[in-house]
């Protein structure tokens, strides 16, 4: 993965959150295996998605008003021109060398592909999404979280939170993937899914929230798909990416592979029990994503639609 070292960044959406307690407080995603006394996969399941899936589809407006996820109203709250995390952050070049300054360059890129084939494929513009990095614990409009829940969307603020430490704690320490740069766009790219599933009123159609055919898992594996859109964008050079290699694609699908509901299952010490997937196995996450990535269209993403997944 590499960055045009002379493309703008600056105006990546990222702010730093702060949050509870230094970094590497706070509430830690539990072990696999560790959940067994409780039951069930406990908080692991949840990981690199949706914290709100049941509280916020029909969630309070950032106005205050109530209203379902796909009619919030309002831009987002813009970038923190005071964050010194990011105050670097002006080039590609800085982006190549700093971790926080890629995570700047991606969100541009996002916003700039999603401003492009929203209106283009589905007739809506896109109101741009914030990105979040806390520590410990962060305030949303969905309600308190922990670093426990992993990377999170939303819908209520519109906004994506994520503690950096997730990848190498637990993505990589305790569900064994195999890391690399294109690990974090992989993720920020799904919760990025999320976000124009919202504006398109998607979250709406949820009902279901358990088992392999469920809107649950149609939901994630489409937010799948999205991040698979973006990607094969960004793969042929969007002005901020002047490559993005075979062994990027390999990172995303080694992450998607990883936080199958199969896999998690199988590390939490658990039989593969299908009737508890929220998510998808690891073998449809990964397919999904390669559907956006060689079809590149909204249409090609109906997992709703979708008599396999």
């Amino acid at each position: 993965m590499r960055f045009n070292p002379k493309a703008n960044i600056s105006r990546g959406r990222v702010r730093d959150a702060g949050g509870g307690g230094g970094r590497g407080g706070g509430m830690r995603m539990p072990i696999p295996g560790g959940a067994r006394a409780g039951g069930g996969l406990g908080g692991i399941v949840i990981i690199v998605l949706f914290l709100v899936l049941t509280q916020c589809t029909e969630g309070a407006l950032p106005g205050g008003g109530t209203g379902s996820a796909g009619q919030v109203q309002g831009d987002p709250q813009g970038i923190d021109s005071g964050d010194e995390r990011y105050a670097n952050c002006r080039t590609g070049a800085d982006a190549q060398d700093d971790p926080d300054c890629a995570r700047m360059a991606v969100a541009l890129s996002l916003e700039q592909y999603w401003s492009s084939a929203l209106p283009d494929q589905a007739g809506t513009d896109l109101a741009p999404a914030v990105i979040n990095t806390f520590a410990g614990a962060v305030g949303t409009a969905c309600g308190q979280a922990s670093s426990q829940v992993g990377p999170f969307y939303c819908p209520a603020d519109q906004q994506i939170y994520l503690d950096t430490t997730f990848f190498a704690d637990v993505l990589e320490g305790q569900l064994g993937g195999q890391g690399g740069d294109f690990v974090e766009p992989y993720v920020l790219g799904h919760e990025y899914g999320h976000h124009i599933q919202n504006l398109l009123g998607t979250m709406g159609r949820v009902r279901t929230q358990q088992g392999p055919e469920s809107d649950a898992v149609r939901l994630e594996l489409q937010a799948d798909c999205y991040a698979g859109m973006w990607t094969r964008d960004a793969s042929d050079g969007d002005g901020i990416f002047v490559e993005l290699d075979e062994g990027d694609i390999a990172e995303a699908l080694d992450s998607a592979k990883a936080v199958g509901d199969d896999r998690i299952q199988q590390q939490s010490g658990q039989r593969v029990n299908p009737e508890g997937w929220t998510h998808g196995s690891s073998e449809q996450r990964m397919r999904w994503f390669m559907t956006g990535y060689e079809q590149g269209t909204l249409e090609a993403c109906d997992t709703f639609a979708a008599a396999r997944l």
